[in-house]
């Protein structure tokens, strides 16, 4: 996945005692969704593969990212980028496979 987002989503995780910060650093990158032309998820899971329960991040007050988790909490399987950082041409679209960072 990409280090530096890695690095703070497992900061804010541990910031709120959550032990989902261990796996952040090992999450498998599965390219940008694509289920629609503004989604800004990056998925670390094959599609489909999240259940209904999310965790929320924010950095003073304002959510910086969501958290889809599978079915049985153990992993993350998308993260929704919600304060409109670029994170360069890897999280974008392009029609190719996406390169594991």
């Amino acid at each position: 996945m990409f280090p530096a987002l890695a690095a703070e989503i497992a900061e804010l995780l541990r910031a709120e005692g959550e032990p989902l910060a261990e796996v952040v650093a090992n999450l498998p990158y599965h390219g940008p969704c694509t289920c629609s032309p503004t989604c800004v998820n990056l998925l670390t899971a094959p599609p489909g593969s999240s259940g209904s329960s999310m965790i929320q991040l924010e950095r003073d007050g304002t959510d910086v990212f969501w958290l889809s988790l599978d079915p049985s909490l153990a992993t993350i399987t998308d993260i929704e980028v919600m304060d409109g950082r670029d994170l360069g041409p890897g999280a974008r679209r392009s029609g190719r496979p996406m390169p594991r960072t």
